[in-house]
């Protein structure tokens, strides 16, 4: 590579970094895992189709809706932008540790769309891992100290400015204490004392509390929705996934008429490629593989029937992975999937922004996005930025990131007209695109990928300057363009 090419290459890179810093001084004071706010699709205007019906008022884009919006949602009854805690009426449902189970609610009065959010936050699969939970974060195991009120943001926002299609839904947050993957159907607890460790027993009954606030929800008017979407994120969105054709089932027994949708953020997991121990229960370097196949006993978990006719007894596990429960569900999916996931590289203990990373890593992060790539070839709606991160439907910038100068939220969009038009025996708009998946070949190659941020200083770095603080030549990895600087810069304008 001659002296003029390199030079051009690192400009290149350079003007990426400065467009991620470009966004998060737009979008204000930048953190770990975001980067800013760019005006995106955020001004696309709804459909018809996404007219809530007996809705009081229309449900124009922010084009419409500041404080237009504002004054339309004070008329409906709108007096907060909280969701409030609501307690399980059935008291034998609860969390890890006996506790109530619950969820959060904002009403939209009139509106016949419900959003539910399942929250995520890994897994426990043994008394040990479990202990260690209780101990460091009891949030996701017990609903003791939970606050009356949330806020949601992102996709859970009611500000239109925020979340353009769905901030006037009905909005339930359902919050994560089961340490199942939404799965367990383990029965109620007997009393037991709480030793200095830990409990002696714990109690798995995610999938019945997804069951329990839908049956909560009746008095509420879920019976009348026109349209459910079933969310989350990390083990949230996996739970989407194991869920959703039981919740389409539950309502459509109880008379309603929605379509049940489902909406995966980073619950899209691939198995780990390497070799661990076989004691992985004794120690806390298990796969995700090996957690699901201990927990599932321990967790009586509960998968789709149609993935668990496919598997023989004991390979059950194998539901958990979208790539192959995926053909098995009939309900509309969407999947939003970092090409370069942290959590599935924190699984391969591969930290970017740690203290260093071998040759053999960064090609294994290479390999995880074509892998991932090609998981989501047969996918029907899909976004999938070629980028470093984790989660982003709850992140108050997620109309921030494109991908082929699409944003999510206008994807999104996109997604929900198409589904319409079809349910309405109607032909499905053209030039609104929905299946989007970044071609570039590396981490970060989207300019509008969240800032990474080095774990030691805080300090923002590009691709680039964070390989080399790792001990890495670029050079070797084959970040050189060697000759290819106008492709390059054309796929950087065009956001991969």
């Amino acid at each position: 590579m001659n002296v003029l090419g390199r030079i051009a290459f690192f400009l290149l890179l350079g003007g990426i970094w400065a467009q991620n810093n470009r966004n998060a001084k737009a979008g204000g004071k930048s953190s770990k895992r975001t980067g800013g706010i760019q005006a995106g699709d955020a001004g696309q205007s709804a459909p018809a189709a996404d007219v809530p019906a007996g809705s009081s008022r229309s449900t124009g884009g922010p084009a419409e809706s500041g404080q237009e919006g504002a004054a339309g949602a004070r008329a409906a009854g709108q007096q907060t932008d909280d969701m409030r805690l609501h307690f399980l009426r059935n008291v034998q449902v609860t969390c890890n540790d006996g506790t109530a189970a619950g969820f959060y609610l904002k009403e939209f009065r009139g509106s016949r769309r419900w959003l539910l959010f399942l929250e995520g936050g890994w897994c426990c699969y043994s008394k040990e891992t479990c202990d260690s939970r209780y101990q460091n974060i009891p949030r996701l195991m017990s609903s003791t100290g939970w606050p009356q009120t949330r806020r949601g943001t992102g996709l859970l926002s009611s500000q239109a400015e925020e979340n353009p299609h769905w901030y006037n839904a009905n909005i339930v947050f359902i919050p994560y204490c089961s340490s199942d993957v939404w799965s367990g159907t383990g029965p109620a607890p007997t009393p037991a004392p709480r030793t200095r460790q830990g409990r002696e027993k714990y109690t798995f009954m995610g999938s019945l509390i997804i069951r329990e606030v839908i049956k909560d929800l009746i008095p509420k008017g879920i019976k009348l929705a026109k349209v459910v979407l079933l969310s989350g994120t990390s083990a949230g969105g996996t739970g989407v996934l194991l869920n959703i054709e039981r919740v389409a089932s539950q309502l459509e027994q109880l008379g309603a008429e929605a379509q049940v949708r489902g909406l995966v953020d980073s619950g899209w997991f691939l198995e780990s490629k390497q070799q661990r121990s076989p004691n992985c229960p004794e120690t806390v370097s298990c796969s995700p593989e090996d957690a699901i196949k201990i927990g599932l006993r321990l967790w009586n978990g509960a998968v789709p029937d149609r993935c668990w006719q496919l598997y023989k007894r004991g390979e059950e596990w194998q539901c958990f992975f979208g790539h192959r429960l995926y053909s098995t569900l009939t309900s509309p999916l969407f999947i939003v999937q970092w090409l370069f996931d942290e959590e599935q590289l924190r699984g391969e203990n591969i930290y970017l922004g740690g203290q260093s990373l071998s040759e053999e890593q960064w090609q294994y992060m290479q390999n995880l996005g074509l892998e991932l790539k090609n998981s989501l070839r047969d996918v029907t709606a899909v976004f999938a930025p070629s980028c470093l991160s984790h989660t982003v439907i709850t992140k108050s910038n997620w109309i921030s990131f494109q991908v082929k100068g699409v944003s999510l939220p206008r994807a999104l969009h996109c997604w929900d007209r198409s589904l319409e038009a079809t349910r309405n025996n109607r032909t499905p708009a053209k030039g609104c695109p929905f299946h989007l998946v970044d071609t570039c070949q590396w981490p970060q190659c989207n300019p509008t990928c969240p800032a990474l941020v080095d774990r030691a200083t805080q300090q923002e770095l590009t691709l680039l300057q964070m390989l080399v603080a790792m001990g890495l030549d670029p050079q070797r990895l084959g970040l050189d363009p060697q000759g290819d600087a106008d492709s390059l810069v054309s796929m950087v304008s065009n956001g991969g």
